[in-house]
């Protein structure tokens, strides 16, 4: 079965756009892109230079327990349409590698899933992990920062 990898949901991104607050009751902090290494996580596209964005701490999951992890996350702060769920891989994984982690259906991490991996794996490895019984679905997360990037379902 295809791994389907997800943006950041439509209402989110309005909600954070419209002045919402962040997971820490924060209002979003705006920037403007140097075009160096900016991911929108609803685009799933790296922003050009000049572009202004927002900063939140964002934490990708409906519930709380101790592995709902929250942190910064970056969005075009202008609107647009957001990226269609798809089986190809995100354009804005530019890095050479990711951390890729599988959680259950009660948003734990599931031991044993989490491991950093070069990016042209990701698809490959994807597929393996949603295969296993007990993970619900994946993050792709920075190997180096480890924020959260997009979310990955069976397809």
């Amino acid at each position: 079965m295809p791994a389907v990898f997800h943006p950041l949901p439509d209402a989110v991104a309005a909600r954070y756009r419209a002045g919402g607050a962040d997971a820490y009751g924060l209002m979003p902090e705006r920037r403007i892109s140097d075009g160096q290494g900016v991911p929108c996580r609803h685009t799933l596209r790296l922003l050009p230079a000049g572009t202004p964005y927002l900063i939140v701490a964002h934490r990708p999951f409906t519930g709380l327990n101790p592995y709902t992890e929250t942190g910064p996350i970056f969005l075009a702060a202008d609107p647009q349409p957001g990226a269609t769920p798809s089986t190809a891989l995100p354009p804005f994984l530019a890095a050479p590698r990711y951390i890729l982690r599988g959680y259950s259906e009660d948003e734990r991490i599931v031991y044993g899933t989490g491991a950093v991996i070069d990016t042209a794996r990701i698809p490959e490895a994807s597929e393996t992990l949603l295969a296993r019984p007990g993970i619900a679905f994946l993050h792709i997360r920075s190997a180096t920062n480890n924020c959260f990037h997009c979310r990955v379902e069976r397809g």
